[in-house]
């Protein structure tokens, strides 16, 4: 074999490792459009709808309702194109899109278009997948848990900045936020194309299947997988139970401690900011001293042991210092991550991501509701009184989590050795 035809083999075989930080970028991009526009959406919500503020809220949760169904349908198939065409045509591919769906959002006539841009919006938003599967391609097995925590961080950071941003422009013009968002994502693509290299060599890719590129078609698939069946049953419950803060959190500091807007959206911002430190420094600290499994299982307790105290605390200090250790919890994420890729075939890591992201949506899509009903159920003054109660029923989760956790790691222990 002559020695261009070598490279040529070891190219094939071998996957360059990516960019860590610019994946972490397109994720952060992922959440920074999801942040941009929350503030915008009530006002414009109005606009098209001539509705009163509080039936704007309704159709506000039919908003993000439709985002998560569409990324609870539609990860399964991103993940599964990048298994078939590589990660890096599929990563610009939605990003392009993605851009171009913030512009007619921009200039949506009416609230009929701006629901579509945001189903639109949840299948583009599936970029989690890729993006988690060039991770598991290139990097090194002791290395995936950091990793995975990076782009965890770049997540949260957008999950902060987003809305700070979005605040700002909206000022200037209530379509600024989308075309921000739309700019961000095109500089995402500019920036996969240039620089990331792909990551799944072509003698490791499979053919697309419909049957599997759907969460039910995928979730089937990972049945016969004990330790992905476990962590996505714990991801799952996790994702429930973290559903408290996004459905309850401003209403339950608002009525226990009097909170103003501009506490509650500094408490978001210092728990978000919390979210990136623990993912993308902690994390990796505690996986090369802890290993991820008893990482993700102590985070877990200590969890259930924050939820608990917030559902009690009574004082404005003690629960920033309480959602500041909350964030831990995210460690918990990355772990179970790297031991899920650990257990997949490498020519199936986009499919597992995909389930991983559909997963996600589900509980994004159940743990509103049902957070929000607990909340609404003991915090009238018809029956006992005691709005920390959906704190307590995600502590129970969690503990419930836990438990499902340290049993699924082991499994993933055995199986390793």
């Amino acid at each position: 074999m002559d020695s261009g035809a070598a490279a040529l083999t070891a190219d094939c075989m071998e996957p360059k490792r990516p960019p860590i930080l610019l994946l972490a970028f397109i994720v952060f991009i992922d959440l920074c459009g999801i942040g941009l526009i929350i503030p915008v959406v009530p006002s414009l919500v109005v606009r098209l709808t001539h509705v009163s503020l509080d039936q704007a809220a309704g159709l506000g949760s039919l908003l993000l309702l439709a985002y998560a169904a569409a990324q609870f349908a539609c990860a399964p198939m991103i993940g599964g194109l990048s298994d078939r065409y590589g990660r890096r045509p599929v990563l610009i591919w939605v990003l392009v899109a993605l851009a171009f769906d913030y512009v007619v959002m921009a200039f949506a006539p009416s609230f009929a278009w701006l629901l579509a841009g945001r189903i639109f919006s949840g299948v583009m938003g599936a970029s989690f997948a890729p993006a988690n599967s060039c991770i598991a391609d290139a990097v090194p097995v002791a290395g995936r848990g950091r990793a995975f925590g990076i782009l965890g961080a770049g997540g949260a950071a957008g999950f902060v900045a987003g809305p700070a941003m979005g605040g700002f422009l909206v000022e200037l013009d209530p379509r600024a936020p989308f075309l921000a968002a739309a700019a961000l994502a095109l500089v995402a693509a500019i920036a996969t194309m240039l620089i990331l290299p792909e990551t799944l060599p072509a003698d490791r890719r499979r053919a697309f299947s419909f049957v599997r590129a759907n969460p039910f078609g995928s979730l089937l698939r990972f049945r016969r997988s004990a330790v992905v069946r476990g962590f996505l049953m714990t991801i799952l419950t996790v994702q429930i139970a973290a559903q408290v803060s996004v459905a309850v959190w401003p209403y339950y500091t608002t009525l226990r401690l009097g909170w103003t807007p501009a506490l509650i959206g500094a408490s978001v911002a210092m728990f978000g900011v919390s979210i990136a430190v623990a993912q993308g420094l902690l994390a990796g600290w505690s996986f090369a001293r802890l290993g991820e499994a008893h990482a993700g299982l102590a985070v877990l307790l200590i969890g259930v042991i924050d939820y608990a105290l917030i559902a009690i605390a009574g004082t404005t200090a003690q629960l920033f210092i309480l959602i500041s250790l909350g964030a831990l919890t995210y460690i918990a994420w990355p772990a179970m991550q790297a031991m899920m890729s650990h257990a997949t075939p490498e020519d199936a890591q986009g499919e597992l991501q995909g389930a991983i992201t559909s997963t996600m949506a589900l509980g994004s899509i159940v743990g509103p509701p049902l957070m929000s009903g607990v909340f609404l159920a003991f915090s009238d003054k018809a029956g006992f009184f005691f709005p920390g109660a959906p704190y307590l029923l995600a502590a129970a989760m969690l503990l419930v989590a836990a438990v499902k956790f340290r049993a699924t790691a082991r499994q993933a222990a055995s199986m390793a050795g």
